[in-house]
């Protein structure tokens, strides 16, 4: 039987450095008065999520549309090119450092795949960053759909030719990947718990890590 390891991309394996980067973008509006930087940032965060619940468009415009929402929210002025900033940052963002050797690791037994909330252009870039091949790489552009959306994964699974029951999912995103994902039928989930969220009994059962060394040996590489 075929197996499977698919990976969420930004955040899991890609460093998704775009909070520092919105920070950058805008350094020359933030001193307004009254302005909180960590709930601007956490709105704009709120805004993305809140824009791939909508019909599906690019991955660049959900940047643009959801930091001009957050922008005006707070008061800030938004130019276009800011948006156009942060789209032309994501390609450039590389991998967490211990990613690649899991990721080799991990091939001496199983097929690897990502299933992205991305446009096929920057997901591209990312994955030649982190220097490890592999044997899918699925977007929300070619999904026509948004994690935590079902038809994303659904769409994965048939392109790669597998039933849920082969996949082993593993991700850091809680709300985009591991909520949706429950009741899948997957052989395996894996929660890749950077930020030291709190989980949840009701989404049992997972796996839990602080980030993908330990993934190989847990998955008996």
């Amino acid at each position: 039987m075929r197996e499977i390891v698919t990976f969420d991309a930004y955040g899991t394996l890609v460093d998704f450095q775009l909070g520092p980067t919105t920070l950058k973008v805008l350094a020359d509006r933030l001193d307004l008065d009254g302005l909180d930087v960590d709930e601007f940032l956490d709105d704009f965060r709120v805004m993305r999520f809140q824009a791939v619940l909508e019909a599906y468009r690019p991955y660049h415009e959900v940047l643009h549309s959801s930091l001009r929402t957050a922008m005006r929210l707070h008061g800030l002025e938004y130019r276009p090119s800011d948006g156009d900033a942060l789209v032309e940052a994501v390609p450039t963002f590389g991998p967490f450092p211990e990613v690649p050797d899991a990721l080799r690791a991990l091939k001496s037994r199983y097929e690897i795949a990502i299933i992205t909330n991305s446009d096929d252009n920057l997901i591209a870039r990312n994955v030649g960053n982190i220097g490890v091949e592999f044997d899918h790489v699925i977007t929300a552009e070619q999904a026509g759909a948004y994690k935590p959306d079902r038809q994303t994964f659904e769409h994965a699974f048939k392109t790669i030719g597998v039933d849920a029951s082969q996949v082993i999912h593993t991700a850091q995103g809680w709300e985009y990947d591991h909520i949706p994902t429950r009741d899948l039928g997957l052989r395996r989930r894996v929660w890749i718990n950077r930020y030291g969220r709190r989980g949840s009994a009701d989404y049992q059962p997972y796996d839990e890590l602080p980030d993908l060394s330990g993934l190989p040996d847990l998955l008996g590489c």
